[in-house]
């Protein structure tokens, strides 16, 4: 470093490498009163060093004696975790979403999906789906009058009146503040946000998904929170198993979540849905491809609900390959403006057998 750096400004008492430094400290002192803290943070490691350091045998010691994740939902979703739950539209994932939280806070199970909590847990359901009106016609009945829910069982969303552009700079910050703050007012220790995109306009690119993922990691860890996201899947093969590629937007979504599970629906009985372990972290896969969970949505007076009658492989669900299949898909996809390429990697198929079908062949 040049010997004027630390030769005092023109005009000026002090060094430039000090002036520097005052700066650097005015700005850091800033961030940190934005955020309600101050500079002592620095003196407590834990919560200033963005890194832990520990050998692995300190880790395990650390570890020892702090209890397992418990079961919210089976082996699907445990606490603690940020899962995401994908399906395609009109499949129910609302349904089952509402019937997981609505369980926890009666402190019950979801059919034979094991829920391990010792009590009613607080659960924030975000709507970002259905009106009142739309979510209180699908739990009434004329004589049965509205479900029960909980007391615990608190609904979320958007007032429209508020969400204004002279209120935010940025309308994704803007909802996740808004987000945080109704955590805090319900005391929740269990979120469930319906659903994703409602919160990122994109999540295509990893640019887009990674900060959102981020922050639910961080709202997780903060409130020691249990979290799960809905999300879509885009046009998928039917005739193909789901995977994590079924899953709408970059791959950051499901890298950074603990876990992940699918609901599919079969091609046999279209009434029939089944449920998928994609991801898991906390247990062994239990419900894969040659044991999926089978059931069907059922209106018992006030109770929209999912009822779970067995298993099955997913191959007994997937529709069956034919050339005339094939010809259909790829045409409507060439119809929904989607190139070569893109068909030949939803169907699994060459691009010179979509240009054969595209073109009318059944050679």
């Amino acid at each position: 470093m040049p010997a004027s750096y630390y030769e005092p400004l023109e005009g000026s008492e002090r060094p430039a490498i000090i002036n520097q430094i005052r700066d650097e400290i005015r700005r850091g002192t800033k961030r940190l009163r934005k955020h309600g803290l101050d500079p002592t943070v620095y003196a407590d490691p834990s919560r200033s060093q963005l890194l832990l350091i520990k050998t692995g045998d300190e880790w395990m010691r650390q570890q020892r004696n702090k209890p397992a994740p418990r079961r919210l939902f089976g082996d699907f979703w445990f606490e603690h975790e940020l899962c995401i739950m994908f399906a395609d539209t009109n499949l129910g994932k609302s349904v089952l979403a509402v019937q997981i939280g609505s369980s926890l806070a009666l402190h019950t199970a979801v059919g034979p999906f094991a829920n391990e909590l010792t009590q009613p847990a607080r659960v924030l359901y975000v709507d970002f789906e259905l009106t009142a009106k739309q979510f209180e016609q699908r739990y009434q009945h004329p004589v049965a009058g509205s479900r029960h829910f909980g007391h615990t069982f608190y609904r979320a969303e958007l007032n429209p009146r508020a969400d204004n552009p002279a209120f935010y700079d940025d309308r994704n910050a803007y909802i996740l503040s808004a987000l945080e703050g109704a955590i805090t007012r319900t005391n929740a220790g269990v979120l469930i946000i319906d659903n994703l995109t409602c919160i990122r306009s994109s999540t295509e690119r990893a640019a887009d998904a990674l900060p959102l993922m981020q922050q639910l990691k961080a709202l997780k860890t903060t409130y020691k929170l249990s979290i799960l996201a809905l999300a879509h899947t885009p046009k998928r093969n039917t005739a193909k198993p789901i995977t994590v590629n079924d899953l709408q937007g970059s791959k950051m979504l499901i890298n950074f979540a603990d876990s992940a599970f699918a609901i599919g629906q079969s091609q046999r009985d279209p009434s029939k849905r089944y449920l998928k372990q994609i991801k898991q972290r906390s247990a062994q896969q239990q419900y894969g491809e040659q044991n999926v969970c089978t059931g069907h949505l059922v209106k018992e007076l006030n109770n929209l609900k999912y009822m779970f009658d067995g298993h099955s492989t997913e191959d007994e669900h997937l529709q069956k390959r034919t050339r005339a299949l094939q010809q259909q898909q790829a045409q409507e996809l060439h119809r929904q403006g989607h190139g070569y390429r893109h068909i030949s990697r939803v169907l699994g198929i060459s691009t010179g057998t979509v240009s054969k079908l595209l073109a009318g062949h059944t050679g």
